[in-house]
């Protein structure tokens, strides 16, 4: 049920751009495209325009959205 939860936050945020921060220290922003019962995948805006990354959700530490992002 857990992984439910996490699922049904990050849909309220797609399309939407998100800061994750992972457990290993790394940390991601990009834009919300697909989420899975099992990981997410945001499309990167950083030095490579439109890559994609996938984070599994148990690797995920914090999620903070972006303000003043729309779609």
């Amino acid at each position: 049920m857990e992984r439910q939860h996490t699922e049904n936050l990050f849909r309220r945020y797609k399309g939407k751009v998100i800061n994750v921060k992972c457990v290993s220290g790394d940390s991601y922003q990009g834009r919300v495209s697909e989420i899975t019962n099992d990981y997410i995948c945001l499309i990167g805006s950083g030095d490579i325009e439109g890559s994609e990354v996938f984070i599994f959700f148990a690797a995920i530490e914090i999620m903070m959205p972006v303000e003043g992002t729309t779609t």
